[in-house]
């Protein structure tokens, strides 16, 4: 009977994966078809595996352009996020008075606010910032740096604010003994503690900046300065769709994180392993 329950759950699993991996499968088939394969039949393998639309997708993209604007975005916005958000949290938990406590919560609870609620004000602030004061927020892949910081600190003081807990107060009590000021407790006692939820701080922004398409909508319009998601959104016309020419530059879009997805995979397992255990 055993036997029979983890045949039935094996067989869920893997109809729970199949389903959730169709539409890559979808996306990716497509990506080889012309128009004419891709109306007759769309779950149908392509008649030849051939390159010709990916290199179409990757010249109307400008896709080297587009691929270091997302890459410049999305590493220095992440490295300041860790920096930051990990210091904020180590302060916040080692003080722990009325006050810290306060500025958590705040922190927790802009977690909860919708950013469709506040992208038009703070698209009118980040304007009124550009004219007044000439600082260039709007039109830049810094000012969209700026606000990336600004939206993901939230949810990454709230990780490191919980891991810090379980750190001993007792290991920088030591190192202050020995003659360790206060940024080298954090940098070679705190931070390097901090390695899995650094890692699944990491690997939780790449996924939200790196595909993120409203905010840089909002922030960029030159063509020059596009990420890669506002480059496949060109494939998308007002009156037409390239669907081939689409499904390219999705897949283009999507094979970096997964990449990155692969390379990570141990370091996300540890990171929960951890994160357990603690």
């Amino acid at each position: 009977m055993k036997r029979v329950v983890r045949i039935l759950g094996e067989i869920l699993l893997l109809a729970a994966c199949a389903f959730y991996l169709f539409p890559v499968y979808m996306v990716f088939v497509n990506s080889f078809k012309n128009r004419q394969e891709l109306y007759e039949n769309m779950l149908a393998l392509p008649g030849k595996f051939t390159k010709e639309y990916y290199v179409t997708a990757m010249e109307k993209m400008r896709f080297l352009k587009a691929f270091s604007n997302s890459l410049i975005v999305t590493i220095i916005s992440i490295a300041i996020i860790v920096v930051l958000a990990s210091m904020t949290a180590w302060m916040l938990v080692r003080t722990n008075d009325k006050l810290s406590k306060t500025l958590f919560m705040i922190f927790v609870a802009t977690m909860l606010i919708p950013f469709q609620t506040i992208m038009m004000p703070l698209m009118q602030v980040m304007g009124w910032v550009r004219n007044n004061l000439h600082i260039p927020m709007l039109e830049s892949l810094g000012g969209l740096i700026y606000m990336n910081v600004g939206f993901g600190a939230s949810m990454a003081v709230f990780l490191y604010h919980g891991f810090i807990k379980s750190i001993p107060v007792s290991l920088e009590e030591a190192a202050t003994i020995d003659g360790c000021n206060k940024f080298g407790v954090f940098s070679k006692i705190v931070f390097p503690m901090l390695k899995p939820t650094t890692v699944t701080v990491i690997i939780l922004d790449v996924i939200w900046i790196w595909n993120d398409y409203l905010l840089p909508s909002l922030v960029l319009s030159g063509e020059k300065l596009r990420t890669i998601p506002l480059s496949t959104a060109s494939f998308f016309g007002q009156f037409t769709i390239q669907w081939n020419l689409a499904m390219a530059g999705l897949m283009l879009t999507i094979i970096p994180v997964i990449i990155f997805y692969l390379c990570a995979q141990k370091y996300i397992i540890k990171g929960v392993a951890a994160g357990a255990l603690k």
